[in-house]
């Protein structure tokens, strides 16, 4: 995979960031991913289109994203769907035990100066640190 640009990476850090703070802005919610998905089962009346819409975008922005410029999505992580779908579970499991998720903690609870986000970004960071280290040097590249 070849190194993404640092403007590519500023970009979408911005991008994110407009997102976010017009979410909160216009709508009051914070863009806690797993907080929107979970939330799409049970919505309230007229609170499903917005979430549809977040959600529909994801997907759709990192396909356009790798048609305009492929070399920023040439990312691949398994072909194991028992993996993919044990990791989907542990994400899963992680967010609700952790009461939200990376983006929900670490771009919206930060920013509003959330004493229990900056917990769980730390704790998301060095878990992520440790497992990168484990695998790469005790596992190898399996």
């Amino acid at each position: 995979m070849e190194d993404v640009p640092v403007g590519a990476a500023l970009l979408g850090g911005v991008m994110i960031g407009v997102a976010s703070s017009v979410l909160l802005l216009a709508n009051g919610r914070i863009a806690g991913i797993s907080g929107i998905l979970g939330r799409s089962f049970f919505a309230a009346t007229g609170d499903l289109g917005w979430r549809v819409a977040f959600l529909l975008g994801l997907p759709l922005g990192a396909w356009l994203t790798g048609l305009v410029a492929p070399a920023t999505t040439a990312l691949t992580i398994t072909d194991s769907t028992p993996l993919l779908v044990a990791g989907g579970v542990l994400v899963g499991l992680g967010t609700q035990i952790g009461s939200g998720c990376t983006s929900g903690h670490g771009i919206c609870g930060i920013s509003r100066g959330s004493r229990r986000s900056f917990v769980a970004t730390a704790t998301f960071m060095a878990v992520a640190a440790i497992t990168v280290f484990v695998v790469r040097h005790w596992i190898g590249n399996a």
